[in-house]
């Protein structure tokens, strides 16, 4: 199967990758998505299916933050909102993106407020 596009492949390497990764109650699955304006985070339990906690550049505490900047913003509120919800520990999801630039910074910062993986 030929790939046709970008987004296609990033796809078909977030299915791989989703093929390895399964949160549990016991480490929810930290959710990454990128995209050219935003990013966003959520830790999922995905033996109920249910959204323990989330943060996104778009929330209104983070609309000012520059693009550089955001994804330690990002990461930093989805690490605090998680330990609020009970959560220390996760598995991380790339989301098909590579581990680098903001996908990294974002990791780094949840790492750095308390989230262990």
């Amino acid at each position: 199967m030929a790939i046709k596009t970008k987004q296609q492949a990033r796809l078909r390497r977030h299915r791989r990758v989703r093929a390895k990764v399964v949160g549990s109650a016991d480490r929810p699955r930290l959710a990454v998505y990128r995209s050219n304006r935003g990013i966003a985070a959520q830790v999922i339990d995905d033996a109920s299916g249910r959204t323990l906690a989330a943060a996104s550049s778009y929330d209104k505490s983070l609309i000012k933050t520059k693009r550089a900047e955001a994804p330690a913003a990002v990461g930093k509120l989805v690490a605090e909102r998680a330990k609020d919800a009970g959560v220390a520990t996760v598995v991380f999801d790339r989301g098909g993106y590579l581990y680098h630039g903001r996908v990294k910074a974002l990791a780094d910062a949840a790492r750095e407020n308390g989230l262990e993986f």
